[in-house]
């Protein structure tokens, strides 16, 4: 096997073998593949694809480069997976919304990919906490807490792990056989039984078209449950941010005010992980209008704030989080608005360019070597249809400094179109079974 034989494969429009798409993985795992045969491997993916069969035989190859886990708990174990968005922080909702339904959700997520933020990242901006745990610790975690987000173990999906972060630095993100083999390599290794998937569509999301989302969605459908795991797909909006904050601590405190039961704090964010929680229950076999009951009462009885704090004080965070978030989550100095240039109605958000805006203030990597700013970000963002009148906040800009502030205040101002009229799209635009 030569790792240069096969890029040269995909680069002349050809798939390589099932054994040879296995050894590649396995490469990337074991550092016979080097960083730039890998990033070579992943533009040749980008511009020119992999067949169906190769797209299959890359993600299995990528599940079996490390353990593949096997759980013997008193409950279903399931999990959910986003393709990526700005202001998308549903997994700090939903895990312990589940948990607290008496499930099981062992997540192994990812960092932040392009403009996208990584809910590892947002996760680290909780003093203390450590999502770099043992396969022993995650599965100690799961079963006392019911829910452990947490980062790949050396021995899950290791292939992945180095792929990954080579992608986000190399305009390696948008590709259906990548994006595939990605989330199913971590989500088939981690044992489940099902897996929903968020696929995000729109200008804040990798797929921007309805189109490329379903293209996207069926690809990971249909790959999971020949994998043998119960798997459906929702395709969601992503022409705004999901919550009206991007960045890491930002994120992680509205996500907070949802559990407190404030729907009014973050709608769409509540009303989508609402939706994914219902879902994931009636996959395993229970009554709708009971699922909505248990998922109501998991939020409103406080429990699954319960199972949060829990959780975070297993990976190594403050034991009073549920009760003092406010006073742990990391503050930028520099704070003030994004005033309107103009009067009129929010005609159009190019998350894309939202997103590039945070990581711009330091809330995410340039390049691998990057210290991602926990504190930096946007807050209280208009939303599609909103009226503004000039001089109105667009948001508030949380920065480490003036002069990147002024940078994203001009980013954010250039993103937002302000116009005669806005819509906003249904949340959730089909399911994808």
């Amino acid at each position: 096997m030569d790792a240069r034989a096969i890029i040269a494969k995909v680069r002349r429009h050809q798939t390589p073998s099932r054994e040879e798409l296995t050894w590649f993985a396995n490469g990337l795992a074991d550092g016979d593949v080097s960083d730039a045969q890998a990033g070579a491997f992943a533009m040749a993916v980008v511009l020119n694809g992999l067949s169906e069969e190769g797209r299959v035989a890359l993600t299995q190859g990528m599940r079996d480069s490390g353990d593949v886990l096997q759980w013997d708990l008193p409950g279903p174990v399931i999990d959910k997976h986003s393709t990526g968005g700005v202001g998308d922080c549903v997994s700090l909702i939903l895990a312990p919304v589940l948990a607290a339904c008496d499930t099981y959700v062992p997540m192994i997520s990812g960092r932040g990919l392009g403009h996208t933020g990584g809910t590892l990242d947002k996760l680290e901006a909780i003093p203390g906490v450590n999502i770099n745990v043992t396969e022993a610790r995650l599965r100690q975690i799961t079963r006392d807490v019911g829910c452990a987000i947490v980062g790949a173990t050396g021995k899950i999906a290791p292939a992945d792990k180095r792929l990954y972060a080579i992608r986000d630095v190399t305009a390696t993100v948008e590709s259906v056989d990548l994006i595939t083999a990605s989330i199913l390599s971590k989500k088939l290794a981690a044992g489940l039984e099902s897996l929903i998937l968020d696929v995000k569509c729109g200008s804040g999301a990798f797929m921007k078209t309805p189109d490329e989302a379903r293209t996207l969605a069926r690809a990971l459908v249909d790959a999971a449950n020949g994998a043998g795991c119960k798997t459906e797909a929702m395709i969601t909006d992503m022409n705004e941010p999901l919550a009206p904050t991007l960045g890491n601590a930002v994120e992680v405190a509205i996500c907070m005010e949802v559990l407190a039961g404030n729907k009014t704090a973050a709608p769409r964010l509540y009303d989508l992980s609402f939706a994914l929680c219902v879902r994931l229950l009636v996959m395993q076999g229970e009554n709708e209008d009971k699922s909505i009951g248990r998922v109501s009462r998991a939020i409103a009885s406080g429990a699954a704030m319960e199972r949060f704090a829990w959780m975070i004080a297993a990976l190594g965070g403050p034991p009073d989080m549920a009760q003092d978030w406010h006073t742990h989550l990391p503050k930028a100095p520099v704070v003030g608005a994004v005033t309107a240039p103009e009067s009129g109605q929010v005609a159009a958000i190019d998350g894309e360019a939202l997103g590039l805006a945070v990581v711009g203030l330091g809330g995410g990597r340039r390049v691998e070597t990057d210290t991602v700013d926990p504190s930096v970000g946007l807050t209280e963002m208009v939303g599609l249809g909103d009226q503004v009148t000039r001089g109105d906040p667009l948001c508030i800009l949380h920065a480490a400094d003036e002069d990147s502030a002024e940078a994203a205040a001009q980013a954010v101002r250039a993103a937002i179109t302000i116009g005669e009229s806005g819509a906003r799209g249904p949340l959730i635009i089909e399911r994808v079974e």
